[in-house]
């Protein structure tokens, strides 16, 4: 039951929560990390027997050797069965990223969990079992190197969201601490101690999830599962057993048998050489469209209407333009300089008129071009108007022109 409830608290964890870019690690890292610690029931075998016999014979009374020596002859063995209770566990570790989802580290971990009770039995012809309470703790403690891999959604499976798998193994050492009581009959007649430290190899499987805290770049909330194991048969410490009998008591070295730990661990880890997000990408710049001309001017010889072929050319960029853009009329005004074959009141009328046969000269080549008549309108201003102010009588080749307006 503890342990559903354990990994159903663990998928809760794993969901996410907020919306960011997963993160792969690319050099140093550092990893903190702690939560529940489950120790499954352990197994160890007891007693030397045949320095039990001499010991527990030689102190019983005569009238009492035959049935001791019955009681713990060497067809006997002995098991215990050590229940572990709750209990928690703790680590850090530094690490380097290779920017492809593999990672390895070094790590230090710390594992307690409190004894509840201890199941003695034993075989031969005397065999039983009997069940006591016990109090104390275990604890083990040492180191691991992981190797591991992050799995890229995104990259791999093209899944966009806030969260980086990864799974991972571990191979260490790690030295385990003892120091417990049992009370192992109904009437206090055994008690059985044990206490010591000893160390063996262990070994570990990782399994779980990063998520990006945002706003802080390299900085990850993790959360995983942790099958530990130690290998079995290691010597640990003392044991030692107090008889109310007239037996006395005596040591023994018991052989553990192979010891699994089930953990589910939140924690945080932070990688030193990520890079802030990239700012979002600057709006693209449209160049604006080149306004197309609403004005062209078409320029003549001195005391001429006809057009030239450069004229001709400006005409038909205006025909052409009055269909690209909108046009609900053509203006077509024709102006001369402020010089005249006839001088004086004449001569200003002559340019006038001058002007006019500009205007017709330019109509004429827009309908040609394609333009319908009755969006022209032409008018003659004669010497009005000047494009470049000049004195009198002055011969100016800029105000001698046509203006082609778009309205």
């Amino acid at each position: 039951m503890r342990l559903r409830a354990a990994l159903l608290a663990t998928a809760l964890t794993t969901t996410p929560v907020v919306t960011a870019m997963a993160t792969t690690i690319t050099g140093p890292y550092a990893d903190i990390g702690g939560g529940y610690n489950l120790t499954q029931t352990q197994h160890l075998h007891d007693f030397d027997n045949d320095r039990l016999m001499k010991g527990y014979v030689d102190h019983a009374p005569a009238a009492s050797q035959a049935d001791v020596r019955d009681t713990y002859s060497p067809s006997m063995h002995y098991r215990e069965r050590v229940r572990h209770g709750d209990g928690w566990t703790g680590f850090a570790a530094f690490g380097w990223g290779f920017g492809n989802g593999l990672r390895a580290e070094v790590e230090g971990a710390y594992n307690w969990s409190g004894l509840t009770g201890m199941t003695f039995s034993q075989g031969g012809p005397r065999g039983g079992s009997t069940t006591g309470r016990t109090q104390g703790s275990d604890r083990s403690y040492g180191g691991f190197i992981n190797v591991l891999y992050d799995i890229d959604l995104k990259r791999l499976f093209n899944i966009d969201v806030p969260v980086t798998p990864f799974v991972g193994v571990g191979a260490g050492y790690l030295w385990q601490n003892v120091s417990s009581s049992t009370v192992l009959a109904s009437n206090s007649s055994l008690n059985l101690r044990q206490h010591g430290t000893n160390g063996s190899f262990a070994y570990q499987g990782i399994v779980g999830a990063a998520y990006d805290i945002p706003g802080v770049a390299g900085l990850q909330m993790t959360t995983e599962y942790r099958m530990v194991g130690q290998v079995e048969s290691f010597s640990m410490g003392n044991i030692t057993q107090s008889y109310t009998a007239n037996y006395g008591a005596d040591n023994s070295h018991p052989s553990y048998d192979h010891r699994f730990n089930h953990q589910f661990i939140v924690g945080v880890r932070y990688a030193f050489n990520t890079a802030p997000p990239p700012p979002p990408p600057a709006p693209a710049v449209v160049p604006p469209v080149p306004a197309v001309a609403r004005t062209y001017l078409v320029f003549f010889d001195w005391d001429g209407a006809a057009l030239t072929g450069r004229s001709r050319e400006i005409v038909a960029e205006a025909a052409q333009a009055s269909t690209h853009v909108q046009t609900t009329r053509i203006e077509v005004n024709g102006y001369t300089d402020n010089t005249a074959a006839h001088p004086g009141p004449r001569g200003q009328q002559y340019n006038l008129g001058l002007s006019m046969r500009r205007a017709d000269s330019v109509k004429a080549e827009l309908i040609r071009d394609g333009v319908p008549a009755n969006a022209i309108d032409i008018h003659g201003y004669g010497e009005a108007h000047p494009l470049v102010p000049t004195g009198p009588d002055t011969r100016e080749p800029q105000n001698r022109r046509v203006e082609i307006i778009l309205h």
